[in-house]
């Protein structure tokens, strides 16, 4: 990461954390054989020999899975070797059918890659050691006893999810804190969807692995951001799993950093262990010791010839990232760092207000973008894939507050409302409501109305009270059923009064 310091004192602990992010990949099928990656109905329907690990079945890759993972590759300015290939990783449990995972060890698709992230207002980049090809193993439910995997009756295992195509993309241990690792989460997730690799609304699409340690900060030589590898090995770490979302993964290292203060701080060693995040408890549980490099007994898959990918790296493109669309727009637009990042956190965000910006004031399309349209799907829990099949009705919407013919607190509060309520579109809730733009003969009897029925307010305004004026800009606004423009009727109302 880009050098800072970190203020300590002796005896102080500096927190070090490295991420295994598992990606699913958007396939239409599996990246070894042909069964659906979409979710089944049943358990158990999506799956055939090859994926089951049946005696004789034989694997064949998905080229659309080493597409993806190419794709990857060039958006964190990894290198992408000229041939990569597949290894067997052995070890036993439940929901891995064949006993052993087909993934890449020591030649990953993958390798020396970064990724910038913004924390705080401070640039940081984080160095991405890997990124590999594997398939995902099966899901576990475990049921009775309050769900967890430490207290259920018993488990139930689902093989629909076995064989789905993953990309481990493992970083350096980089992070100094449990909200740098939720900022690159968000930065990973905005790539991955901007590449169209990824669908963060399928559930489990992410699941993280984070190592944990704590080290003592006379160990650490200068900058906290560069720890020796003496030091890293030394420091027993606890790997913490069963991390699903950006905000799970800051909650479970932040408990897992105050559990390991505690017991340094009471003089009890941390054992080197894999821990599970219980999301409902909110704590970290033991789950078994962890295992070692030596221990999963790699080898590489016979079943897979090496991969050429050399051709594959000049003929696949990626589009414009996350980063540099956020400096475009606040270069091309004049808009702010805040709105950018915001209009930029998603890819159909990002184009829905770019086709707006082109036509209508790039102010005015990030305030109805921005902060009205996805103010409304945030208050509501959804997400703007929800609507994307009206945004030309939010676009027509929009294209009315421009003209003028309805006001924009009308357009948020009676139309938007209204049309995400009850799915009419827009012409329509404002002939119903008679929205349309009042005249200007009407506004003006409406303020000379106001001034007559309200001379107490009339006399504070005329003392100087500009509360009062705001008080008849109401009075106008319901004699016109809110369709007049507000700035208008204050000039209009400031000028009768002064006469």
């Amino acid at each position: 990461m880009t050098a800072r310091t970190v203020q300590r004192g002796e005896g102080d602990l500096v927190t070090v954390i490295g991420l295994e992010v598992h990606v699913q990949l958007e396939t239409e099928t599996k990246i070894f054989c042909g069964c659906p990656t979409e979710p089944a109905d049943e358990p158990n329907e999506n799956v055939c020999p090859v994926c089951l690990g049946l005696p004789g079945a034989l694997p064949v890759l998905n080229e659309g899975a080493v597409e993806s993972a190419v794709r990857i590759g060039k958006a964190i300015d990894a290198t992408i070797p000229e041939e990569t290939r597949f290894h067997r990783k052995n070890y036993y449990y439940p929901d891995l059918p064949k006993n052993f995972q087909i993934t890449q060890y020591d030649e990953p698709i993958c390798a020396d890659g970064e990724l910038e992230i913004t924390v705080e207002g401070d640039r940081r980049t984080v160095t991405i050691e890997r990124a590999h090809l594997e398939e995902d193993p099966g899901s576990l439910q475990h049921v009775g006893g309050g769900g967890g995997i430490d207290s259920a009756e018993y488990t139930l295992v689902d093989y629909n999810r076995a064989g789905v195509p993953l990309m481990e993309i493992v970083t350096a241990p980089d992070f100094r804190s449990p909200a740098e690792v939720r900022a690159f989460l968000a930065e990973l997730t905005e790539v991955l969807e901007y590449l169209g690799v990824f669908d963060a609304e399928r559930d489990g699409s992410l699941r993280v692995d984070a190592n944990l340690s704590m080290i003592p900060g006379e160990e650490i030589e200068g900058d906290a951001t560069e720890i020796g590898t003496d030091a890293l090995e030394a420091a027993n770490r606890t790997e913490v799993k069963n991390i699903s979302s950006h905000r799970g993964a800051e909650k479970a290292l932040a408990y897992e950093e105050t559990r390991q203060k505690n017991a340094i701080e009471r003089g009890r060693a941390i054992e080197q262990e894999t821990r599970h995040w219980d999301e409902s408890r909110g704590i970290t549980v033991s789950m078994r010791s962890k295992e070692e490099e030596k221990d999963y007994r790699y080898f590489e898959e016979a079943d897979l010839p090496p991969l050429r990918v050399a051709d594959w790296k000049e003929e696949i493109s990626i589009p414009e990232l996350p980063s540099a669309r956020r400096e475009r727009f606040q270069g091309e637009y004049g808009l702010s760092e805040e709105a950018a990042s915001k209009l930029t956190s998603r890819k159909e965000v990002a184009d829905f207000y770019e086709d707006v910006a082109r036509e209508y004031d790039p102010d005015l399309a990030a305030t109805w973008v921005a902060d009205e349209l996805l103010g409304e799907l945030n208050y509501r829990g959804t997400e703007i894939t929800a609507v994307e099949d009206r945004l030309a009705e939010v676009r027509r919407l929009i294209a009315l507050v421009a003209d003028e013919e309805i006001t924009a607190k009308n357009a948020k509060e009676v139309v938007l409302r209204g049309m995400l309520d009850d799915g009419d579109d827009p012409e329509t809730i404002v002939s119903r409501e008679d929205l349309g733009k009042t005249d200007e003969g009407e506004v003006q009897r409406a303020v000379e109305e106001a001034i007559e029925d309200n001379p107490e307010a009339v006399a504070d305004v005329e003392g100087g009270d500009d509360g009062a004026i705001n008080f008849l800009v109401g009075q106008v606004m319901g004699k016109t059923g809110g369709s007049a423009d507000p700035g208008e009727v204050n000039r209009l109302l400031r000028a009768e009064i002064e006469g």
